[in-house]
């Protein structure tokens, strides 16, 4: 009888060593399970077993639909906020990952319609038919943002990006998607200010008491028609975030 630990647990083993190497940094993106499969043989349950033996260990961390990522030690004080159109995958989640916290969200879409607020803001009638996604960001499994997003579906209501966070484009940019339906944005147009979160912001925020939020109004157009494609309202917390605008030129 062979005393050779399962091969599920020799993989986990392989990427504990890597992570405790320093090969695979916080916030880094693991292997998906095919790549697994592809590299130790085995089946679904051999990769998914590895997976979950190193979320039990508290060195991973999963994200449906987005994969596994190398859990931080410690959530950095302060992060940096930086627009990165061209990103194919999560804005948020890439500038997690870069300061060493592992981006993760909860999300609800649901079809609306759109308030005269909203209509404004996307040039649409109101009453027109919207997709609205709430999102609640997560760095290091702590809240540290809140969205409130509002697509007209009129432009994506019949392609596979309709639902933002469900099917083959699920958890990428906005950017990105748009340019499945053949739509280029531009960077968006966003108005910043400064106010106390409300009773709920602060709840959802874990925020004891409520305190300063940078509360953004973000608008992304059409480049080539001048149409607005996504709008959205987001709230940070004032204490975890600091914005960043425009590039330093290289030399």
């Amino acid at each position: 009888m062979s005393t050779e630990p399962p091969l599920y647990l020799r993989v986990a083993d392989e990427l504990r060593a890597r992570i405790e190497s320093g090969e695979l940094p916080p916030g880094a993106r693991l292997p998906s399970i095919a790549e697994l499969i592809k590299e130790y043989g085995g089946s679904n349950s051999v990769a998914s077993g590895a997976y979950k033996v190193l979320v039990d260990d508290g060195l991973v961390v999963s994200r449906h639909g987005a994969g596994h990522y190398v859990r931080s030690t410690e959530t950095p004080e302060l992060l940096v906020r930086r627009h990165k159109r061209r990103s194919e995958d999560s804005p948020f989640a890439e500038g997690a990952a870069r300061q060493g916290a592992v981006g993760t969200w909860r999300h609800d879409s649901t079809t609306d319609r759109a308030s005269d607020t909203v209509a404004g803001r996307l040039g649409i009638e109101p009453g027109a038919a919207v997709m609205h996604t709430s999102y609640v960001y997560l760095a290091d499994e702590q809240p540290v943002q809140l969205a409130e997003s509002w697509e007209p579906l009129e432009v994506t209501g019949q392609s596979l990006i309709a639902l933002p966070e469900v099917g083959p484009y699920a958890g990428v940019g906005v950017a990105a998607r748009m340019r499945v339906i053949s739509i280029e944005v531009g960077d968006p147009v966003e108005k910043v200010r400064a106010r106390t979160a409300t009773r709920q912001e602060a709840q959802a925020l874990g925020m004891t008491p409520p305190g300063p939020v940078l509360a953004i109004e973000r608008t992304y157009y059409d480049q080539a028609t001048g149409r607005a494609v996504e709008t959205a309202d987001i709230v940070m917390r004032g204490d975890r975030w600091v914005a960043v605008y425009g590039q330093q030129p290289t030399a």
